[in-house]
This record gives C-alpha cells, sequence and structure tokens, in this order.
C-alpha cells in the first residue's frame, strides 16, 4: 500500500464517501444500512470532527468519520470512532487500520481526552481500546464498546453518541 494516501476529505468527495460506505457495509448482518446517511448527517450538523479518506490511484477507497460524544458526567473532549469503511475488493490490507491511525493521530493533536468505539473487541485491542464496564452504551454488549484514554482517567458515565446517528 506505498501509494495509499490518506487525507482530510473535501466538499468533491460526499458522493465517493456515500458510496464507499454503502458499499463497506452492505453484506454485514449487524449493521443496519444507514452509516452513509449518519456521516452526511454528521457532516450537516457541523458534528464530524474529523473525516479522512483514504486515496489508492486517484480513488476514495477508505472513509474513518470521528465525532464528539456526550458522557453522563459532564467531562468533555471525549469523542466517538466511526464508522470505518473501506470498499469490500480492498478490505483486509491495512487500509482501515491505517485511517484509525491517523484518526487517532489528529484526535491527540485536537487535546482529546479519549475515543470510544463501537465494534469487534479484538481488532480494536490493537490500536489500545479495551472494554470498561464503567463507561457504557446502553444496549450493547460491554465487550463491544471500547474506550481509549489519552489523558489517564476514563469517565464512569453513560456514553451518548450525536443525533446523528439515528439517521435513516
Amino acid at each position: 500500500m506505498h501509494n495509499l494516501l490518506i487525507r482530510s476529505e473535501n466538499p468533491a468527495d460526499d458522493a465517493a464517501i456515500s458510496h464507499v460506505i454503502e458499499q463497506a457495509f452492505q453484506k454485514q448482518q449487524y449493521s443496519s444500512h444507514n452509516e452513509q446517511f449518519i456521516v452526511t448527517a454528521l457532516r450537516k450538523a457541523n458534528a464530524l470532527s474529523i473525516s479522512l479518506v483514504a486515496v489508492l490511484n486517484q480513488h476514495i477507497v477508505g472513509h474513518i468519520a470521528i465525532s464528539p460524544v456526550q458522557i453522563s458526567s459532564g467531562v468533555q473532549g471525549w469523542y466517538g470512532l466511526g464508522p470505518v469503511a473501506v470498499l469490500p475488493e480492498w478490505q483486509l490490507q491495512g487500509i482501515g487500520s491505517a485511517l484509525i491511525q491517523s484518526g487517532l493521530s489528529q484526535l491527540k493533536t485536537h487535546a482529546a481526552k479519549g475515543c470510544v468505539v463501537l465494534g469487534d473487541p479484538d481488532f480494536y485491542a490493537q490500536f489500545g481500546f479495551k472494554a470498561v464496564p464503567e463507561l457504557i452504551l446502553e444496549h450493547v454488549p460491554a465487550q463491544y464498546f471500547q474506550a481509549l484514554s489519552f489523558q489517564g482517567d476514563i469517565p464512569q458515565a453513560y456514553v451518548s453518541y450525536h443525533a446523528a446517528f439515528s439517521a435513516t
């Protein structure tokens, strides 16, 4: 993947990003198939804190979204990672991991306190995420909701994603 470029999205990328997300989640049985609408709604609400694309041979093949989350204890500076999407023909080649690493690096430069993710615990462990029983996303099995703190403490609280996550 020596030709892989990770960069911030620009307005001309919207259609390609939606296409990548739709294709990436099309065959996932755990998906509600609204991920592309979530990203569009986050963008419209100015809540897309970080939006990166993976470009290979001038084509967008991957995307990652990072948006602020609400912590019930009132702690500020926490973000949610996702959705992360890579075109099916380019999956399992490190593109998603490169997007996640770039996104997390940018979050740290934004002085974020931490990041949460809903996903496969085995996959996200490689980036330092771990399930924290005291940090709760309701209606989700605890082992799939994981946190990564950049500044020590992980809050004991409930987490809420942006309203855009209910977009259809």
